[in-house]
Formats: structure tokens, C-alpha cells, sequence
């Protein structure tokens, strides 16, 4: 299954925030169920800069397993790091048959 969270970010913190999301994510991937992730530059003609991430997960109990035990904690690091300056929307992709 693949957890994607894209991040619409102002261009005037997009290196710091850019340089903290690649840790970030190094951080996720040393958690239980995480087997990769994909770090991608959305186009955009907005002002802001936009990544997405697509982690792929082992299964549903290592995506329920984050969302109940650490999401809370990695997304309010972010907000203390950054506030307003960036949003993000996410979802989850489970594989067709």
C-alpha cells in the first residue's frame, strides 16, 4: 500500500523545509511497516513549491500502527518548525487485483 502526503510549501522557506522533509523522511522509514519511500517535485503554477511522498508500507496494520502511535508526534515537528508556511494533504493507495 502506498501512504502519500503532498506538501504545498512558500517558496521563501522551501530550501529549509526541503533540507527538514528529506530527514523527515528518514525518520519515517526507520519505523516499523515503512519499506521505501519516493521524494518527487510536483509542477505547479501556484507560488508555492510542492513535493510529494509515497511511502509504501508493508500493510494495513503498519499504516494503523502510525497513524495511532507517531503520526501526531512527526506532524506537529513540522508545524513547530514551519507554523503556517506549508500545508499538506494526504492519502492512501491500496493496489488493484
Amino acid at each position: 500500500m502506498i501512504y502519500e502526503v503532498t506538501l504545498h510549501v512558500r517558496r521563501d522557506i522551501a530550501d529549509t523545509f526541503l533540507a527538514w522533509l528529506r530527514e523527515h523522511i528518514v525518520r519515517i522509514l526507520a519505523l516499523p511497516g515503512f519499506e521505501d519511500a519516493e521524494l518527487h517535485a510536483v509542477q505547479s503554477d501556484g507560488d508555492d513549491r510542492c513535493w510529494c511522498v509515497r511511502y509504501r508500507l508493508l500493510d494495513q496494520a503498519a499504516l494503523d500502527a502510525y497513524l495511532r502511535d507517531h503520526a501526531a508526534r512527526m506532524r506537529a515537528d513540522g508545524i513547530a518548525r514551519f507554523g503556517d508556511a506549508f500545508r499538506a494533504e494526504r492519502r492512501i493507495l491500496l493496489p488493484l487485483a
